[in-house]
């Protein structure tokens, strides 16, 4: 690693400059944990970016994934198909709510979002509604770092210097540490934070809004579950209105809740569902879009047949590849029981585990749903920053623990796979790293 030219990647939400000076390496994956290039091993408790959720170095996926390669690597999806493409499509709507059984294909959560505010915009036009081309996002939402998900961010750093739309409007967060802090699972109060988009609606008028965005757990913005009831009442007033609600379940898709999906897990549906990362275990780049097939089947009404009906697509999109590995995670997904096991037994003990260290002083909040955490600390500006959870998480690194810093909080969303000894061992390394950091 000595000899290594680290000069010509410009990583992603990196500060460059740092790493150059204080270069962090992985170089090898096994289950639960990563290995650096001096051998140490670092419990992952992200699930590398909240993708790895069935583990690393999974054989199975491995395996198809040079099978498809050797077979059929790559078929252009404008105008072709290909079987294994299809046969993933399937599979996924297997799980999905019924109501959402159709699936475009993207490489990100990024892509699926843009796609999403496409698909929203386009069965607008096509039902005769084109003025319906406002936006409701969330503060505190990450919606990807395309231009329009980069407009819909609630997260004002991801916004700065970047060109934005300026049709989106922002309802207020939800976290309320006044009222729900150290909450266990979702808060009791706050539903009433939904009304918020009624005064919204009557502002810009029902005739000009496309959609309402949210994350139904918000997940780099810091990991806030929703209010009991409010997604809900989104919901109800979307329906009110004639609004498209979307899910954007980046974050929340494949068993992070308990479910399949969050809309499952909290009983409601939307019209359009956004999903990447752990679709094929954060293998190979692949996001997908769910939509109800009646949005689906307006558009389609609306095209001339001797065109696409959707002028919207990416070079690799379906890639077979991509899908071959995504059918291989779900043998895993189904097998293991996966998708559910967050509602089960080792939630329960994530949870109590996480709740254990409310008896640190510097931590002012506990927040869990499913396989979710996140840990507020004190602020302390003039000493940290870069906020407090940042401090933390480069300790945490020293002592072998992988978990986010968010501003003054930090964020956790272990593989699915987690056993009671690796939460155990989470545990002890967080508290010490935390300990180190504040004394």
């Amino acid at each position: 690693m000595t000899e290594l030219n680290i000069d010509h990647w410009w990583q992603p939400f990196t500060n460059v400059r740092a790493f150059r000076n204080n270069p962090r390496m992985f170089t090898r994956a096994e289950g639960c944990f990563l290995y650096d290039d001096k051998g140490r091993d670092v419990l992952d408790i992200t699930a590398g970016l909240w993708c790895v959720g069935l583990g690393h170095a999974r054989a199975e996926i491995a395996d198809a994934i040079r099978e498809q390669s050797m077979t059929l690597d790559y078929a252009p999806p404008f105008q072709f198909g290909n079987p294994t493409t299809f046969q993933f499509a399937e599979k996924l709507a297997q799980h999905a709510p019924d109501e959402l059984s159709r699936i475009f294909f993207t490489n990100s959560g990024s892509e699926s979002v843009d796609s999403a505010i496409k698909i929203a915009f386009n069965y607008q036009i096509a039902r005769g509604k084109p003025a319906k081309t406002r936006m409701i996002s969330r503060q505190r939402g990450y919606h990807g770092i395309n231009v329009g998900g980069t407009s819909l961010q609630g997260l004002p750093n991801n916004r700065k210097g970047f060109p934005v739309l300026d049709t989106v409007d922002f309802l207020d967060d939800t976290l309320d540490l006044d009222q729900s802090a150290f909450s266990r699972g979702l808060p009791e109060v706050g539903a009433d934070k939904a009304e918020q988009l009624k005064t919204i609606i009557d502002e810009r008028g029902a005739d000009n809004i496309c959609a309402v965005i949210v994350e139904p757990v918000v997940g780099a913005g810091g990991m806030v579950p929703p209010p009991a009831g409010y997604l809900h009442r989104i919901r109800e007033i979307c329906d009110e209105a004639d609004i498209l609600l979307i899910f954007d379940e980046v974050v929340t898709g494949f068993g992070r809740t308990g479910s399949p999906f969050a809309a499952q897990t909290f009983g409601v549906i939307p019209d359009i569902m956004t999903t990447a990362k752990a679709i094929n275990g954060g293998t190979i780049p692949m996001g997908g879009v769910f939509i109800r097939p009646e949005i689906q089947q307006a558009i389609f009404d609306a095209a001339p047949t001797t065109m696409p009906e959707l002028m919207h697509g990416n070079t690799y999109s379906g890639s077979p590849i991509a899908a071959a590995a995504g059918l291989a995670a779900f043998k895993i997904f189904e097998r293991e029981g996966l998708l559910t096991r967050a509602s089960g037994p080792i939630g329960a003990y994530w949870e109590s585990a996480l709740h254990s260290l409310r008896d640190i002083d510097h931590i002012i909040d506990i927040r869990n749903c499913g396989l979710l955490g996140a840990v507020t600390f004190k602020s302390n500006a003039e000493k940290y920053p870069a906020g407090a959870g940042v401090a933390v998480h480069n300790k945490c690194f020293e002592n072998g623990l992988l978990a986010r810093g968010v501003g003054d909080g930090m964020v956790m969303s272990p593989p699915l796979t987690i056993s009671e000894s690796e939460i155990d061992l989470f545990i002890e390394r967080y508290r010490k790293s935390i300990i180190d950091v504040f004394g």
